[in-house]
């Protein structure tokens, strides 16, 4: 129970939910107990007046009699009635606090694990992949659930319900209820044990549908792909292995299921069996009366579910305590880069590398070497080597998504460690090499970093990036869904929709990490002449692969391997007939080639 002790907080916040919802258990299982008492006392009244009646045979008393036994049976069924109803109307205050209870801290609970995932660091993602990182906000959230509702709520009636039941029986008659009471004890074993088999087992169910799933989803997305290389029937095959595979997990559980219930029942059949033979054999003793029997038959029943409910609670106690295990360990982990508590502040666009080096936390790797280089405002900087050459490091030291192993980088003179990291970040327009849009309107991909959506902004951001064109051609214009819900965009057409979102925030500092690849060199031309224009007097830094992309920048650093081997302007660069002289001269061979 450690692993689950963090969610005290949670029931101290909601106290005045779980505190009634308590009240409402004790008092809605005092009205579950009464008609077991009214019930012993009908019964008891059914045989004293079967043997008056029959003493008044002959005599104008009988119908009477027979009168008040017919409406004092009514009034028992009455008070039975109206105590299951008062019964029922406590239950249902008790769902409407404990369960709502579990709602709420589900709630708060996802917007924890999520606020949380936003500060860690890239690094963290990294290192975990997004189905685990989901799970842990769906399926562990959903299992922790079910111990805050109905494990704690099952759990206080249960015991309230056990100890006053027990008490009514043991005042009736010692002997009887230990002998009634004992296979509870052994369904309460065989129920946990074999929930614990059903889970485990539906586990794998859901494993071989996802597996199923995935399957599916891959080969119908490459189609394509399967048609081209006459693969179907190869395709067709696997498929009948993944389905075999999932069918024979599910009869494995059909099998327990249909083992479980008879036994279930059984044993509460057994329970009924050996009471009246127990209570029969009492009542001949003259120790108690037939009313106690049916007494104590409303009494095993009402303890049935609760016994069953005990095994399935202990299991899922069980899955909620391994899942908050699992939510406790994202918890607990601290981002690598932590925002000073300073002022945000304007920057002029001065980006300094003194001696940087980088090693990945992750994999050990190298990936910068003593890297020294000055960007000014107003100058547009290229990084250009082959690749992993440390080119995108470079880009994603600058916005600080790791800190440097080695050395220091300089914002405007001062040390990126202390610059107020949200509103330094907010100044950026970066590019990505990875191009990612999300499932939304063009327009509101567009104008991802603002809070209000300009269309005069946007349509203007699209110009600049030379998509302008592209978007208006399509029939919904701006408004066009894309992703999977939508059209599918072109490599290129991506790119420059990515390009839009970054140019149109007017950010002091603006990074293409190698984003115009699959752009033609017109379109390539055009775009970074409107570049020039916007970012006149702001940072630009280009990291291309393509000499064409940044042979009018005002500085040139070529990287190899971690380390800057060269620097300089285009002309500089050729006239040194170096590293950059040899990329270039490649480069234009291909392009013969491929003429």
């Amino acid at each position: 129970m450690k692993d689950l002790a963090y969610l005290n907080k949670f029931f101290y916040k909601y106290r005045w939910r779980l505190i009634p919802g308590v009240l409402f258990v004790i008092i809605s299982n005092v009205f579950g107990v009464l008609p077991a008492q009214v019930i012993r006392v009908a019964f008891d009244l059914v045989t004293e007046n079967i043997g008056m009646f029959q003493l008044f045979s002959g005599f104008d008393r009988q119908p009477v009699i027979y009168d008040i036994f017919g409406s004092s049976l009514l009034l028992f069924g009455v008070l039975v009635l109206i105590l299951a109803l008062l019964r029922g109307l406590f239950l249902f205050f008790m769902r409407q606090t404990i369960i709502l209870m579990s709602r709420h801290i589900e709630y708060d609970l996802k917007n924890e694990i999520y606020n949380h995932y936003q500060q860690l660091s890239l690094a963290f993602y990294r290192r975990h992949n997004t189905g685990d990182l989901m799970n842990r906000v769906t399926e562990d959230v959903s299992r922790v659930r079910m111990y805050l509702g109905p494990g704690i709520m099952y759990t206080i009636n249960t015991v309230v319900l056990f100890i006053m039941v027990i008490y009514a029986m043991l005042t009736v008659n010692v002997r009887l209820t230990i002998f009634s009471v004992l296979p509870l004890p052994v369904l309460a074993v065989i129920i946990y044990y074999v929930n614990n088999i059903i889970h485990f087992r539906s586990e794998k169910i859901q494993q071989r549908l996802s597996a199923l799933s995935s399957f599916v989803q891959e080969n119908f997305s490459g189609i394509r792909v399967i048609k081209s290389y006459v693969r179907e029937g190869h395709v067709r095959k696997s498929f009948a292995a993944e389905s075999e595979n999932y069918k024979s997990h599910s009869m494995e559980l059909v099998k327990v299921q249909a083992l479980f219930y008879p036994l279930m029942m059984l044993l509460v059949g057994l329970s009924n069996v050996i009471t009246i033979y127990i209570g029969g054999i009492e009542v001949m003793k003259g120790n108690i009366t037939s009313g106690n029997i049916a007494e104590f038959i409303v009494y095993l029943n009402l303890l049935t579910f609760p016994v069953i409910a005990l095994g399935w609670v202990t299991s899922l106690i069980q899955r909620a305590a391994a899942s908050q295990k699992r939510i406790n360990e994202f918890l607990h982990q601290r981002p690598e880069i932590i925002s000073p508590n300073v002022p945000a502040q304007i920057v002029k666009g001065r980006i300094e590398f003194n001696n940087v080096s980088f090693i990945y936390p992750d994999t050990g790797i190298q990936a910068l070497i003593n890297v020294s280089f000055v960007a000014n405002p107003g100058e547009m900087v290229a990084i250009i080597g082959r690749t992993g050459s440390g080119k995108s490091t470079i880009a994603n030291l600058i916005m600080r998504m790791y800190d440097t192993t080695g050395g220091e980088i300089l914002i405007d003179g001062q040390p990126i460690k202390q610059l107020n990291l949200e509103s330094f970040r907010s100044q950026i327009g970066f590019v990505p090499q990875e191009v990612f849009l999300f499932s939304d309107t063009i327009a509101n991909n567009i104008a991802f970093s603002a809070d209000v959506l300009d269309m005069s902004v946007v349509e203007q951001a699209a110009k600049d990036a030379a998509v302008y064109s592209n978007i208006m051609e399509l029939e919904n214009g701006f408004d066009t869904l894309i992703g999977e819900r939508g059209i599918t965009l072109s490599g290129g057409q991506k790119q420059r929709v990515s390009i839009a979102r970054a140019v149109v925030k007017h950010p002091r500092v603006l990074i293409f990490d190698d984003c115009l690849s699959a752009v033609d060199t017109r379109t390539e031309e055009e775009i970074l002449n409107n570049l020039g224009r916007n970012m006149h007097g702001k940072t630009s830094i280009i990291i291309s692969h393509r000499i064409s992309t940044i042979k009018n920048a005002d500085k040139i650093l070529v990287i190899d391997n971690g380390q800057i081997v060269e620097q300089g302007t285009h002309q500089d660069l050729m006239e040194r007939r170096k590293t950059y002289f040899e990329l270039h001269e490649k480069q234009l061979l291909e392009e013969e080639e491929n003429a």
